[in-house]
């Protein structure tokens, strides 16, 4: 139908050109004007050999004149031709698919790629096949795992996405237990706890999984934080640098019981340290003096008794048996001199030694 209305477009766009009437094209082809006029309104088609006149006629091609487009097949071009045609929320997005799959079946990329394509399309459990199509091909992709080249895509992901599938065909269940056999690292506990509590009600199996990934949470948070105070320290924009950390410390404030000994004791140590330094770049000495002394507090606080456990404050839930590290050192002493050669900031590292030594 599509080359059907471009036909008739090209045929009265050439015409006009031509400054041609329909009488005037129908008599140098020998055909009616009634004729050329249901070629142009699309109610007819010319004969093979008519269509061969008129490309002639025109000075163009056949398939010009038809609208035909060779594609470029290749496999980069058709994976960007799905991935706009998804974009535009068009379904020859499909159509499209199923042609890479035909022709790079054993190709990891392709077969990633096309099942992320039924899975839009089947997304808001709008299409139950595009959907079940989604979760055939992500299995393939898992046997073809080996080609990825994609960091940020492995086994643990495809499983999440095979998870969400289920989520949309309502089979939460299914979804769930994918991604408990597979939460490497936490990578999924937020959204476990989240399907408990919200879609199926079970807040109290839910509890742990939450505070889990509320902790993970906390430790990126944290390595975030300290990596815009660098970076914006590098360029001497202290000012971005003091609203990042202030952002970060009224969160692990408000998920931190103030009488624990736990180990956000030794991250908000970490945070007050960098505090300092940012207060010592913008000459505030006084105040980088306490921040520095709080630092230190809170260093010999955990360092008496190290707990790698978490307790949460109790909005947030129980954390038994959740315990995090990160990779600054096995105390908070020796995650402050690492913190503090990352900063390079000698006067920090003079005020630190006065500080301790005074402790």
């Amino acid at each position: 139908m599509r080359m059907e209305l471009m036909l008739a477009e090209n045929i009265r766009k050439h015409r006009r050109e031509r400054k041609l009437t329909q009488e005037q094209l129908a008599e140098t082809l020998g055909v009616t004007a009634g004729a050329v006029y249901k070629w142009e309104s699309g109610l007819s088609l010319p004969e093979l050999g008519l269509i061969m006149e008129l490309a002639d006629f025109f000075d163009t091609s056949v398939d010009a004149l038809l609208g035909y487009q060779m594609k470029d097949n290749r496999l980069e071009t058709a994976l960007r031709r799905m991935e706009e045609y998804c974009r535009a929320g068009d379904r020859e997005a499909l159509a499209e698919a199923e042609k890479a799959l035909k022709k790079y079946p054993n190709s990891f990329r392709t077969v990633h790629c096309c099942a992320g394509v039924y899975s839009f399309f089947g997304a808001g459990g709008r299409g139950k096949a595009e959907l079940r199509r989604a979760l055939e091909l992500y299995e393939q992709a898992r046997l073809l795992i080996g080609q990825n080249e994609d960091p940020e895509i492995s086994d643990f992901t495809l499983c999440g996405e095979m998870a969400g599938v289920y989520l949309q065909l309502g089979e939460q269940e299914k979804g769930l237990e994918l991604m408990k056999r597979h939460n490497a690292g936490g990578i999924f506990s937020d959204s476990i706890g989240a399907w408990l509590a919200g879609m199926l009600g079970r807040t109290e199996e839910a509890e742990p999984w939450l505070a889990e990934a509320l902790l993970r949470a906390a430790v990126v948070l944290l390595n975030a934080v300290s990596g815009y105070v660098i970076l914006f320290s590098s360029r001497e924009d202290y000012p971005s640098a003091r609203r990042m950390l202030e952002a970060g410390m009224r969160f692990f404030r408000s998920i931190r019981e103030e009488r624990s000994t736990d180990f956000l004791v030794k991250m908000d140590a970490l945070l007050h340290i960098l505090l300092a330094h940012v207060l010592l770049r913008q000459g505030e000495a006084a105040e980088a003096r306490t921040a520095a002394e709080k630092a230190a507090g809170l260093v010999a606080c955990f360092d008496a008794a190290p707990n790698y456990g978490v307790e949460l404050a109790p909005f947030a839930g129980h954390s038994e048996g959740v315990f995090v590290h990160d990779c600054l050192g096995a105390t908070a002493g020796e995650s402050m001199e690492t913190m503090l050669g990352e900063l390079k900031n000698e006067e920090l590292a003079a005020l630190w030694k006065e500080v301790r030594e005074h402790e």
